[in-house]
């Protein structure tokens, strides 16, 4: 009977796991969609930062915004309707639109591109393509501007622009583009409001440690009291608590009832602790 038991006991400590606990113990991995919620808080910070005014990259002058509003082209390349979409060079940035899926000759898009405009640039380059299924996306128009030096004193410019293609130079047709621009301040103006506190927790339901790059954590600064006065400390007190501790020197007593401000109930406690411990 005793090595029956001694045997069961033996098999179900085998199946115990012993020693530290694994890191991922009762942890759940994070899903696709909790990480595509952290990086779009994390665009969404950088925006905030950007539309702020706190933030520009280096070697700009200021906002560039194209609304590529739609296009009239002279021709419908193909057996079908064409399905037309626009690209955009600005510098060594490129933008598209999206697809006007059998928009053909009149397609509209009313896409509105917003961009940092690097120094020295003047000029932008736009194509439109006819979207294929199964062959290479055909350029069926193209065209380089020059940013209107109107925009540059802060007025909004609406104008068409020729297109040219297959056809010849301008003439593929036209595109309709709204240009504006905002110069970007040299001496940023400060707000009497406090920042945005980007408050990053250390973890997150489920126990997933949640971190945002680039997030900068900002510590609130204690609330600061007055300091009291300490009491002046006398003989009298000293007497007091000498005769509940005989065996302490009166220079011990007095330097812990210093210490404590003068307050002889810390001061009795303390002396608790120091007896206690001995």
């Amino acid at each position: 009977m005793a090595a029956s038991t001694q045997s069961r006991y033996d098999e179900h400590r085998s199946k115990v796991l012993l020693g530290d606990l694994p890191e991922d113990f009762l942890r759940v991995s994070p899903s696709n969609r909790q990480q595509q919620e952290a990086a779009d808080e994390q665009a969404a910070l950088m925006l905030q930062q950007q539309l702020a005014g706190g933030f520009h990259p280096q070697n700009t002058v200021g906002k560039l915004q194209i609304t590529i509003v739609q296009a009239e082209l002279v021709k419908n390349y193909g057996v079908t309707r064409m399905d037309p979409y626009c690209r955009v060079r600005i510098g060594h940035t490129v933008y598209e639109t999206h697809t006007d899926h059998n928009g053909a000759r009149t397609p509209r898009w009313n896409k509105v591109i917003q961009c940092y405009l690097p120094q020295g640039v003047t000029a932008f380059y736009l194509e439109i393509y006819d979207e294929c299924t199964f062959t290479m996306d055909e350029k069926i128009a193209w065209g380089h501007y020059t940013i209107p030096e109107m925009t540059f004193s802060g007025e909004t410019v609406e104008q068409w622009y020729p297109l040219s293609g297959k056809q010849g130079d301008e003439r593929e047709g036209r595109i309709n583009l709204v240009i504006s621009f905002t110069p970007i301040r040299s001496n940023p103006v400060m707000y009497a409001t406090a920042p945005p506190v980007v408050v990053v927790p250390t973890q997150v339901p489920y126990g997933i440690p949640f971190f945002i790059p680039g997030a900068q954590q900002q510590v609130p600064s204690p609330l600061t009291s007055p300091t009291p006065t300490p009491a002046p400390v006398t003989e009298e007190d000293i007497k007091q608590i000498q005769e509940v501790f005989p065996n302490v020197d009166a220079e011990v007593i007095t330097s812990i009832l210093e210490s404590n401000g003068g307050n002889k109930d810390a001061t009795i406690n303390a002396l608790l602790q120091i007896s206690n411990s001995n």
